[in-house]
């Protein structure tokens, strides 16, 4: 196992989560890239601050300390008009406690729906001396309810973001629609553009 990490090192980017849809997700927006990346499930420290770029920092310092490989972390949230912010970098948290029906619970008879996904990529290795890190925003609003493509598509809070432009939510589509617009995917080519040129 060691030589293998050895061989791939400096050839493979790895991204620390536990997510596979998010995996999936930064793995189509890479590979348009020509850039490898590989899914390191470990669970990094992850601080609570308003800042996803702070949390995001964090996270990938951690990762990287422990892994020692070139490593990526990615912090979402969900910003609600209406709700002054919220569920913002707590968005996770919030999904795990009270999920999509909370959140509609909170909307009932709110007419403002405006909200923002925003994304925050840190990337770490040995060839750079700190974090670096790039954003993604893409604006929208939310749903009356929750809208899927089927049943086993979307996750998170994407049964109810429809992006601007778009009369579907993110749940509503497939990988390479919602890679078109997403704060996530917004974020991946910005560090792939850099990557290519920089690292």
């Amino acid at each position: 196992m060691c030589d293998m990490v050895l061989r791939l090192r400096g050839r493979v980017i790895f991204f620390a989560t536990n997510n596979i849809n998010k995996f999936n997700e930064a793995r189509r927006v890479l590979g348009k890239f020509k850039i490898a990346i590989g899914m390191l499930r470990a669970k990094s420290f992850e601080i609570q601050s308003d800042s996803l770029e702070e949390v995001a920092k964090t996270s990938v310092l951690d990762a990287f300390h422990r892994c020692n490989l070139p490593v990526i972390v990615e912090d979402a949230g969900l910003f609600v008009d209406a709700l002054k912010g919220f569920p913002g970098p707590y968005a996770a948290y919030v999904y795990g406690t009270i999920g999509n029906c909370g959140l509609l619970r909170l909307m009932e008879n709110v007419r403002n729906r405006r909200g923002r996904f925003e994304s925050v990529i840190a990337y770490l290795s040995d060839e750079i001396k700190e974090p670096v890190c790039f954003g993604g925003t893409v604006l929208g609003k939310i749903a009356l309810n929750e809208r899927r493509k089927s049943s086993e598509t979307g996750f998170g809070f994407d049964p109810l973001f429809i992006p601007s432009g778009s009369g579907r939510t993110f749940a509503e589509m497939d990988f390479e629609e919602k890679n078109r617009s997403s704060h996530r995917a917004n974020a991946f080519r910005k560090f792939a553009q850099w990557y290519k040129t920089s690292a």
